[in-house]
């Protein structure tokens, strides 16, 4: 699954007393991660980021990959690239990055994503400081810790006999359908947060809520957990809000079916997942 931890990474929060000669860095400008240009796609392997001519803002140890350390690093916002080296979107990369690496720079991406967030505290706007024991930030005035954040997000596919109902939303690509989705309200299980989903966004009542799996999503720090359900009763009824259209189609009519979403997300896994189930019962 893409962005899982890779079999081989040991995650950890401090760095060897001796730095490495060459180690494996995830650096980021924004959103954005420094990589080779094209052709060949590659991450920075060196000592520091200051070999390539570049001075992060923040830096985190991350662990180890195989038997290479890992960093994530932070440049300045409209830093420009060395020569021979571009910044590019973690989406873009899927499929070019070697498949661990993509993996960790996920994590590489919400590491840095929450440690530029909580540089000062919430509660009372001191600056917070790393701690060494585990991976969160402490206020030495108030004594506030801030981890990494994560929020669980239920995607669920609904299918009735051999179909499947599939939803477009107004932010996605044009032409494109997908699973229904929505964040766990504090109180809330998965499954009751699915079921109210789906009938707030399209009117549908669902049954038989069974888990499917669970992805990472670092856009930008979502864990979503994704099911399968049952039509249990209700009309297409769509919010026209968070949906503006939802079908269903019949997994038996292929060219009917509309564009999916890419490989790299759960969401398509789940409906090839069900698609495959249903054409094979």
């Amino acid at each position: 699954m893409p962005f899982q931890w890779p079999a081989d990474y040991a995650p950890a929060i401090q760095p060897p007393i001796e730095p490495p000669e060459r180690s494996l860095w995830f650096v980021f400008r924004g959103s954005e991660l420094l990589v080779t240009a094209a052709p060949a796609v590659e991450l920075p392997h060196c000592n520091h980021p200051k070999s390539l001519g570049m001075m992060p803002q923040r830096i985190q140890y991350l662990g180890v990959l195989g038997e290479q350390h890992c960093f994530s690093a932070e440049a300045a916002a409209g830093v420009a690239a060395p020569k021979g080296w571009v910044w590019q979107g973690l989406r873009a990369l899927f499929g070019a990055l070697d498949d661990a690496q993509f993996a960790l720079a996920g994590r590489a991406l919400q590491i840095v994503d929450w440690d530029r967030a909580h540089q000062y505290c919430g509660a009372c706007g001191a600056a917070t400081v790393a701690r060494k024991s585990e991976r969160s930030r402490e206020c030495p005035g108030c004594g506030l810790a801030v981890y990494p954040r994560l929020a669980p997000a239920v995607m669920g596919l609904v299918r009735r006999e051999r179909e499947l109902l599939l939803a477009r939303s107004p932010r996605f690509p044009e032409g494109m359908y997908s699973a229904l989705a929505g964040f766990v309200e504090p109180g809330e299980t998965l499954e009751q947060c699915l079921e109210r989903e789906v009938y707030e966004e399209v009117g549908i009542r669902v049954c038989r809520v069974r888990y499917f799996a669970s992805q990472p999503w670092p856009f930008p720090h979502s864990l979503m957990i994704a099911f399968f359900a049952d039509y249990c009763s209700g009309e297409i009824r769509v919010d026209g809000t968070e949906i503006e259209d939802a079908r269903w189609f019949d997994v038996r009519n292929f060219e009917n079916l509309p564009r999916l979403p890419a490989r790299i997300s759960i969401a398509r896994r789940l409906i090839d997942a069900a698609k495959g189930e249903m054409l094979a019962s």
